[in-house]
């Protein structure tokens, strides 16, 4: 085994923190035990994955895979009867997870809450599930026996149950930092009820780890996972100031303490935690993704429960946090865009072991002091007791009511009543969409298409359905298809402000661009729609002088937004004003260093001011951090071909053409992927600049 950094390491989750709480607590001297990791270590922007939804994304933390390997494609299945639904499942996952393979290299872990953990699995070490609080009485007093399957090993059971904390009997001093005027209402008032059931989860998983934690000190790694900043994110963010219209002013005073006194909660937990582990821990903190807390934050109310279940995602910013502290880290490293498919492969890296080559994401190498082992093929492939369950106990819930399914239709099993029936279609449902949105976020779109076709077609009225289809439509260049799936959807709501404005992109991706700025110009005041979509949008018609307006009003309206910013960049590079679009990406470069997109635009500026070398630099900065993105090796290449590197340009043109072939087989797609930026390498050479030996 390779010398390990970590003498062992801590990987505490905390689900949906964001770094702007965060940040504004530690401003007014909160968060002191986070702010302590910060200092000594490392700490970033950690990029979530689609859809954002916690069983999927944790379960990629726990494997490093993205869903479609994993397997873990919803919050529930069905259950081993098939007469009802379950929480995902252990036995559901088809690939080893960080404590399988830990297991089977010999080393003792720990883990808590994670999602999808249940049963246990048997591994060298302590497992507490994520049912830990399941079937909890209404009164204290009754009976709350533990699921079976809950607890690894059996002896730590009685110790765990004992470490539950029921509702009622959350601290009254907690609930003041939570609520300082919650004696008001209550212990019985329904918001109260339901903030006391969310917390004493959240203090019932932390007393858990430290139960297990205490009886088995020699831990090499421990992993336990909080969801409550989310759970009760979605309860109580919408009180957060400033305050929402729809909040009535009493509730709004009353609950508008409770996220921030979540966040202080969370540290005071990491300060028994980081004592427990001891100085010598290394410590890896994150989140699967942020949320929203302030004029981006969606109302749910009233909706119905469907409506709501699709609408509870766009609380979830596209960026969660990661920190790294102790043994091993390189303290004040820059991190180079980690996303959450980083985070199994750095974990072993840091506990001396080889990641994968089916993993997807790469080893932070540039935040740990140690060089990572190579990757081995898979650990999937590698021999030895994992601990993972017996090979009948693994399959896929689907297939097994399909099974039964057929004992039905023969007559061997009576039908299931109408009810729990109509559960696990909706179920089979929303777990085929989500796996079509995985693959087409994985850059799958035409088997995402395949897997999201038959759900709009049996379900025309249910948008999500039908977007998300246009979309992998669009990104196959399948565009008389997805502009007939947006045109069907329009004439079930002409209202649907969304499908309108996607259908206004595939209008002019077909290079039907009166077309598509007819469907446009007339919601350019659509106050549902917002200036940055405007601004995209009109530049995809060829609009530029109204992208440019509408980049402005999106700017006014957040200064700090890059995004905003480099769109309107975008803009004045094609009208010609290449000096202010190189200040503004360099404006954005400062806060976000390794801001892909800004520093592409800013390689289009300064290839045009006739800065030729940094104008390299910036494609090559994109490539560090986006290797996969075809047009800035072809920027680069043309930039090495008009500074006399032949070989140079060579090698870039190589490797774009040859991410075209493994993308965009299809000569339609592929002339989608050719598409370039605005003013690119054929302009560039057409150019008057050209003779003088710039762009």
């Amino acid at each position: 085994m390779t010398p390990r950094p970590a003498r062992k390491l801590l990987i505490l989750g905390w689900d949906a923190a964001d770094w702007i709480m965060i940040l504004r607590l530690a401003d007014k001297g909160g968060m002191p035990n986070l702010r302590r990791l910060m200092r000594a270590g490392v700490h970033a922007d950690l990029a979530t994955l689609e859809p954002r939804l916690s069983p999927l994304l944790w379960s990629t933390v726990a494997t490093g895979k993205t869903a479609d390997k994993h397997g873990i494609l919803n919050f529930i299945e069905p259950d081993a009867d098939n007469q009802n639904l379950r929480p995902a499942s252990s036995t559901t996952r088809r690939t080893k997870a960080l404590w399988n393979i830990l297991h089977q290299s010999g080393l003792r872990t720990h883990v808590v809450g994670w999602y999808a953990s249940h049963p246990a699995e048997p591994v060298r070490g302590g497992v507490v599930t994520n049912l830990l609080c399941e079937s909890q009485p209404a009164s204290p007093g009754q009976p709350w026996p533990l699921r079976p399957g809950t607890v690894h090993p059996p002896e730590l059971a009685d110790r765990v149950a004992a470490a539950r904390v029921h509702p009622s009997a959350v601290p009254e001093r907690v609930l003041t930092k939570l609520a300082p005027q919650w004696a008001r209402l209550g212990r019985d008032h329904d918001r109260m009820r339901t903030l006391a059931r969310l917390v004493a989860q959240c203090l019932s998983v932390h007393n858990a780890a430290k139960a297990v934690m205490q009886a088995d000190p020699a831990w090499d790694c421990a992993m336990v996972f909080h969801e409550a900043i989310d759970t009760i994110g979605h309860h109580f963010m919408q009180f957060f100031p400033p305050k929402m219209k729809h909040v009535q002013q009493k509730e709004f005073e009353l609950f508008s303490r409770v996220m921030p006194g979540v966040y202080e909660l969370h540290d005071e937990l990491l300060g028994e935690m980081l004592r427990l582990a001891g100085p010598d821990a290394t410590v890896m903190l994150l989140s699967d993704h942020g949320f929203h807390c302030g004029d981006q934050r969606p109302v749910t109310e009233g909706l119905s429960d469907i409506e709501r279940a699709a609408t509870e995602a766009a609380w979830h910013r596209e960026h969660g946090v990661l920190v790294l502290q102790g043994p091993g880290v390189r303290a004040d490293a820059g991190v180079r865009a980690p996303s959450l498919l980083d985070i199994a492969p750095t974990a072993l890296a840091l506990l001396g072991l080889p990641a994968g080559r089916d993993m997807d994401g790469r080893v932070l190498e540039e935040a740990i002091e140690h060089p990572a082992p190579d990757r081995i093929e898979s650990w999937d492939a590698e021999d030895g007791d994992d601990a993972r369950h017996p090979t009948d106990m693994r399959q896929d819930p689907f297939e097994a009511h399909d099974a039964i399914r057929q004992l039905i239709d023969l007559g061997y099993m009576a039908a299931l009543p109408e009810d729990a029936q109509a559960r696990i279609d909706l179920t089979r449902r929303e777990t085929a969409f989500n796996l079509g949105m995985v693959l087409a976020h994985r850059g799958r779109a035409a088997e995402a298409a395949a897997t999201l076709a038959p759900l709009a077609e049996a379900h025309p009225d249910e948008a999500r359905y039908a977007l998300s289809l246009a979309r992998a439509l669009l990104t196959c260049a399948r565009f008389d298809e997805a502009d007939a799936v947006l045109t069907r959807l329009l004439s079930l709501d002409p209202s649907h402000t969304e499908c309108a404005m996607l259908r206004v992109s595939v209008l002019a991706a077909a290079g039907r661009t009166d077309d598509a700025w007819s469907l446009l110009g007339p919601r350019l005041t659509d106050p549902s729609v917002s200036p940055l979509t405007l601004a995209d949008l009109c530049a995809s018609a060829g609009r530029w002088e109204e992208s440019e307006r509408q980049a402005r009003r999106a700017l006014g309206a957040a200064p700090k937004n890059p995004a905003a910013a480099i769109a309107l960049a975008r803009a004045e590079i094609v009208l010609g004003r290449f000096e202010p679009a190189a200040e503004r990406c360099l404006d954005v470069l400062e806060a976000h260093p390794v801001h892909p997109e800004a520093h592409h635009q800013l390689g289009l500026a300064l290839a045009w001011l006739g800065e030729l070398g940094h104008a390299a630099s910036s494609f090559a900065a994109v490539i560090a951090v986006q290797p996969g993105r075809i047009e800035a090796h072809r920027f680069l290449a043309a930039l090495r071909r008009l500074g006399g590197d032949e070989p140079g340009a060579r090698e870039a043109e190589h490797r774009a053409e040859s991410m075209l072939n493994t993308l965009a087989p299809d000569p339609a797609q592929r002339a989608l992927a050719e598409r370039q930026s605005p003013r690119g390498p054929a302009a560039w050479s057409a150019s008057p600049h050209a003779a003088g030996g710039a762009p």
